[in-house]
C-alpha cells in the first residue's frame, strides 16, 4: 500500500509558505522529507535553517538549484562555477545529499556548445562535491526550455555526460514532467541504471496554458505517473520521491486545503 515514507515536497510547491512555516506543516501532516529552494535559505544563517529541519525530524533530499553553466562570456561561466560550489557548501550545511542542477542554454550559443560548457561546468566541480559530500544532480528539462534554461533535454544527454565526467559524485534527477514525452524513455531509464538519484513528480496539464506555471496535481493530467515510478524503480532506485509543482492556479488556493490536496494526489497516483 502507498503511504508517505517516501513523500518529500519541494518548498516552491507550497509557494505561500516561507521555510519554518513549510517545515511545521510538511512535519504535521506526516511528509517526512522536503526539497529546499535556496531562496528559502535566505535571510537566516544556514545552522538555523538545518536547526529548523531537525527540531521537525525532516530531511532535506536536494537543493535546488545549481547549474546554469551556459553562456559566451568565458567570465560568466567562471562565475556560474563558482556559485554552484557555493550551492554546495549549502547543501551540506544543510544536510542535502544532492544539488538538482538547471543546466543551462543561451540563445546565442550552439546546443552542441552549449552542452559542452555543460560537461566541462560540472566535471570542474566533481572535487568540490566531493569534498562536500554532496551529489551534483543533472535534471533534464523539457525541450521547450532549450533556448535558455537547459540544452540538456533527455536522460540520454545526462548519462552520455556522466558517461564522460564520471558516476561517483553526479547522477540525474528524473523529473516526470520534463522526460515523460520521449519515445525512448523506457530505454534510457535503464541505460541510466543506478546514475537516477532524484525522482520528481507531477503532471502535464491539456491544456497547457503556461509553459512553467500550469503544472498539475498528480492525476490532473496525462503522465503515466505509476509506470514511470515502475521504470525508474526498475533500476533499483528507491530513494524519496519528491513533489514538485509550479502552478499560479494552485498557489492560490488556500495553502493547508493545497497541502491536504497534494498528499491525496501523491497517495492515489504515484
Amino acid at each position: 500500500m502507498n503511504n508517505l515514507k517516501r513523500c518529500a515536497i519541494h518548498t516552491i510547491t507550497t509557494k505561500a509558505w516561507d521555510l519554518p512555516t513549510a517545515c511545521a506543516k510538511y512535519a504535521e501532516a506526516g511528509v517526512p522529507a522536503l526539497g529546499v529552494w535556496r531562496q528559502w535559505l535566505e535571510g537566516r544563517p544556514l545552522a538555523e535553517s538545518r536547526k529548523l529541519l531537525d527540531d521537525h525530524g525532516l530531511t532535506a533530499v536536494s537543493l535546488v538549484r545549481g547549474g546554469f553553466f551556459t553562456s559566451p562570456s568565458a567570465e560568466k561561466r567562471q562565475a556560474a562555477i563558482d556559485e554552484n560550489r557555493r550551492c554546495l557548501d549549502e547543501a551540506a550545511a544543510i544536510g542535502a545529499g544532492q544539488v538538482v542542477l538547471v543546466c543551462g542554454a543561451d540563445p546565442a550559443v550552439p546546443l552542441p556548445e552549449a552542452r559542452k560548457h555543460i560537461t566541462e561546468g560540472i566535471a570542474s566541480l566533481i572535487p568540490h562535491a566531493a569534498g562536500a559530500g554532496v551529489k551534483l544532480a543533472i535534471e533534464p528539462l523539457h525541450p521547450m526550455y532549450a533556448d535558455c534554461r537547459s540544452a540538456v533535454n533527455t536522460i540520454g544527454q545526462s548519462t552520455d555526460i556522466i558517461d564522460e565526467v564520471g558516476a561517483e559524485w553526479v547522477g540525474i534527477a528524473v523529473d516526470a514532467y520534463h522526460v515523460w514525452w520521449d519515445p525512448n524513455l523506457e530505454r534510457e531509464i535503464k541505460r541510466a541504471g543506478q546514475r537516477i538519484c532524484g525522482f520528481h513528480v507531477c503532471d502535464w496539464l491539456t491544456p497547457t496554458t503556461d509553459f512553467l506555471n500550469d503544472r498539475g496535481l498528480m492525476g490532473e493530467g496525462c503522465i503515466d505517473l505509476p509506470g514511470l515510478r515502475r521504470m525508474v524503480e526498475g533500476t533499483g532506485f528507491d530513494g524519496p520521491i519528491e513533489v514538485e509543482i509550479f502552478s499560479d492556479r494552485l498557489w492560490k488556493q488556500d495553502p493547508d486545503q493545497y497541502l491536504g490536496d497534494i498528499i491525496a494526489a501523491y497517495l492515489k497516483h504515484v
